[in-house]
């Protein structure tokens, strides 16, 4: 086989036909430099001999690296919201919204790990634990579930622990949304607009009424009902990962608690109860039907 060589702009630039197909490349930039895989794929260490362990590793790094695509998708949204550029807003959600549905199916990948599987290497895993996850933890907190008590973990990794108390100290996803309906007269009080961020969020009476208005005219509201729809499927997947997180780990180790000590599934079953945007669920109970004859029956009855 012939490769050709030419200079194009003070580059070196090779070809060659390979089955039928005419393939050009450079040494400035290849596919391996691009994506860092020397790096990546050198990036598994088994701290046991246990053939079962690079499945754990692997699993939990490659749901690290959606993690980092979440987070930098986040921030993208919020700079969508303060730009009220709401169809942009919309069209971000999805991509994280489809992050998540992928990132609950791997799940799967786990669970392939029996419960002896999994104890022919645990016990070399000693403390390490998803507990430790930083990402995971600052994930919550863009989203708004402020835990402050979450940092004492990272305490030991400096870098960690400034990047979650950023993300603690700045305003969350949804409280970019607030100020989104804000800005479009929806009558957000002004001390949600000016509260201290480091806090977790309280619901308010005045911001489920406002979801409420716009959800029973989304004629009227069509950008902004279509955006809390967006933030209601995103509170739905995640809560879909929280599950199977939850389910994955009961079958492989049944009801024994964490590496890291919490209760196991246990504890991952009570995390299902939290929420990060409260009024878009809450106000869901107090729709009505559009008309009074309608009130109290099912809209899908009707005679045979």
């Amino acid at each position: 086989m012939s490769v050709r060589k030419q200079t194009i702009d003070g580059l070196d630039v090779f070809e060659a036909v390979i089955e039928g197909e005419t393939i050009t490349w450079d040494t400035s930039l290849t596919y391996s430099s691009h994506l860092q895989t020397e790096k990546l794929l050198s990036a598994q260490e088994p701290v046991s001999d246990k053939p079962d362990e690079m499945l754990f590793i692997i699993m939990h790094q490659s749901m690290e690296l959606w993690m980092k695509l979440v987070l930098h998708e986040a921030e993208q949204l919020m700079a969508d919201m303060r730009a009220d550029h709401i169809a942009r807003a919309c069209k971000t959600l999805e991509r994280i919204e489809t992050v998540l549905r992928h990132m609950t199916h791997s799940w799967e990948v786990l669970a392939t790990l029996t419960p002896h599987d999994f104890v022919t290497f645990r016990g070399f895993l000693k403390r390490a634990s998803g507990m430790q996850s930083h990402q995971f933890r600052e994930l919550e907190f863009r989203l708004g579930l402020k835990r402050p008590d979450m940092l004492v973990i990272h305490e030991h990794d400096q870098a960690a622990q400034q990047s979650l108390q950023a993300a603690l100290d700045a305003p969350s996803v949804y409280d970019e949304l607030l100020h989104l309906m804000a800005r479009q007269g929806h009558g957000i009080p002004d001390a949600l607009l000016t509260r201290d961020y480091a806090v977790l969020y309280t619901p308010d009476p005045a911001v489920e009424d406002a979801w409420l208005a716009i959800y029973r005219d989304p004629d009227q509201h069509r950008a902004l009902y279509q955006l809390g729809e967006r933030f209601s499927a995103l509170e739905y997947y995640f809560q879909e990962w929280r599950f199977k997180h939850m389910k994955t780990i009961a079958r492989v180790i049944g009801q024994k608690p964490g590496t890291g000590g919490s209760a196991g599934a246990d504890y991952l079953a009570r995390t299902l109860d939290l929420t990060f945007f409260p009024e878009l669920l809450s106000m869901r109970s107090r729709i009505s039907p559009a008309t009074g004859s309608e009130a109290g029956g099912c809209p899908f009855q009707g005679g045979d």
